[in-house]
């Protein structure tokens, strides 16, 4: 696992989540990035991340890459944050959440130790 990938993992876990903010366009991402997508700048800054979602899109996943093998079948889903960036995570209770429900990012170990990043139905 990248190891940017591990830091922004563990922040999300702690409830700390956090994205990029460009001060020149006003642009929202995500790690890794050293530029701006949208616009080039190189001043971007660390801003905290709303835990709070919406699901855009979610997928059960049957087969999947080796690492993965051992989890399947699970879902997962694409959330869209109040700051305008999108993040792909697993879907926890995915029985009971559908596209547009609210959800919470977090993040939990997997059987390696390794953290995955997870959506759990909003309270």
């Amino acid at each position: 696992m990248p190891a940017w990938h591990a830091a922004f993992a563990a922040a999300a876990a702690a409830g700390d989540p956090y994205y990029l903010h460009c001060p020149a366009c006003d642009a929202a991402t995500l790690p890794p990035r050293r530029v701006c997508p949208a616009c080039g700048g190189a001043s971007l800054t660390v801003r905290p991340l709303s835990p709070d979602a919406t699901v855009v899109t979610h997928t059960q996943i049957h087969v999947a890459a080796p690492a993965m093998r051992d989890d399947t079948p699970y879902t997962v889903a694409i959330a869209e944050f109040d700051e305008g960036v999108r993040l792909t995570g697993r879907l926890v209770d995915a029985d009971d959440v559908a596209i547009g429900d609210a959800v919470e990012l977090g993040a939990r170990p997997r059987a390696d130790d390794r953290l995955v990043l997870t959506f759990t139905p909003a309270d």
